[in-house]
């Protein structure tokens, strides 16, 4: 068990970390990622205020549609990446990073004041739910058997709320944080015990901890809060352009968007890059090196990929040296040892998409 934001965490189970790393490939892992801040944004300007805060397209969401998205403050760093699900009950379901618990809850406050104060109709709601995440190419067979809706309707990034296993009122969200299909499941503090021992009971499923979900993420080519992106961080150089929505871009109406727009047509100094590397192991904050020598940026995680057999990380370069296939060089205890520019993710995918 670690200490992680005011939780005790586990780091692993029973399982050795690559072990279960490589169950949740081809099976599926139950993850309890309840220290996760869950909050729901009401009233008829719930959108408005989220639209104040982050660099996505929230208006354009379809009832039970979700994005990731990014808090960014005026200097176009990025504050926290989170996802917002636009509910069909009438309220914006959004989930945070429980190491960003504080200053994420204190901003949304902050801007329900602010709009309330302007006579906008807006609140805010903590939520006291658990999150459990099932993660797997069998989640969905897995959980199938517990619901009375059909999930092949529930594409990726998609949320209903149902009946698991017994348990009434849980909202269902197609997402994760490692590549493979699976879903988050947001249900009342008091039955989550009940639910996971349920779906524990199918032979599929094995509890994974800490350690199997970062280097799953790792593979995946997903960002970890606080390492791979930060305040210092704008959303292109850590290469997430992606999540700005087209009208956002265009109305520059999000906080830094004077910074993080001239970026996406001009140069940025720095770019979030795979690497694949050679050697001992990889970590954050191992130098990355141009191959005549010179320090070019950092290693911001690393670890060896189980599915590959090969170190994997994510770091910072000057954007010529962001091009995959490029040459360098890593640092690990004094040794210089070989990594290329590697496209992400390192590992396939699979996300639950309607054909």
């Amino acid at each position: 068990m670690v200490a992680f934001a005011g939780w005790n965490l586990p780091v692993q189970y029973r399982d050795s970390h690559v072990d279960s790393h490589l169950h949740t490939r081809r099976h599926c892992s139950l993850f309890d990622v309840s220290h996760m801040l869950q909050t729901k944004i009401f009233g008829h300007d719930r959108v408005k205020l989220m639209e104040s805060l982050v660099v996505g397209d929230i208006a354009e969401l379809k009832p039970n549609q979700g994005t990731l998205s990014l808090f960014t403050n005026e200097a176009g760093g990025i504050l926290d990446d989170l996802i917002v699900t636009n509910t069909s009950e009438g309220h914006l379901y959004v989930v945070s990073n429980a190491g960003c618990w504080e200053k994420d809850l204190t901003l949304m406050q902050d801007k329900v004041r602010e709009l309330q104060n302007m006579g906008n109709d807006v609140g805010l709601e903590v939520m006291d739910n658990a999150l459990l995440a099932l993660q797997g190419p069998t989640a969905a067979q897995v959980l199938q058997a517990g619901v009375a809706d059909d999930l092949r309707k529930l594409p990726f990034m998609t949320s209903a709320v149902m009946e698991v296993f017994g348990v009434s009122g849980c909202r269902v969200t197609r997402c994760g944080y490692t590549g493979e299909d699976g879903v988050e499941i947001s249900v009342l503090a008091a039955e989550a015990v009940r639910l996971a021992t349920a779906l524990l009971e199918n032979p599929e499923v094995k509890l994974a901890g800490l350690a199997a979900r970062d280097s799953l993420r790792l593979e995946a080519g997903l960002c970890l809060y606080g390492n791979d992106i930060d305040e210092h961080t704008t959303p292109v150089e850590g290469s997430l352009s992606w999540t700005l929505g087209k009208r956002r871009r265009a109305a520059m109406d999000f906080p830094g968007a004077s910074v993080i727009v001239p970026q996406l047509k001009g140069k940025v100094q720095r770019r979030r890059v795979g690497l694949m590397c050679e050697g001992a192991p990889v970590r954050a904050h191992n130098p990355i090196l141009s191959t005549e020598g010179t320090v070019l940026g950092a290693v911001t995680s690393g670890c060896p990929s189980p599915c590959l057999k090969k170190n994997v990380a994510m770091g910072y370069v000057p954007c010529e040296y962001s091009r995959p296939g490029t040459l360098l060089l890593v640092e690990v205890r004094r040794k210089q040892q070989m990594a290329m520019v590697s496209k992400m993710p390192f590992v396939p995918t699979n996300y639950y998409t309607l054909k």
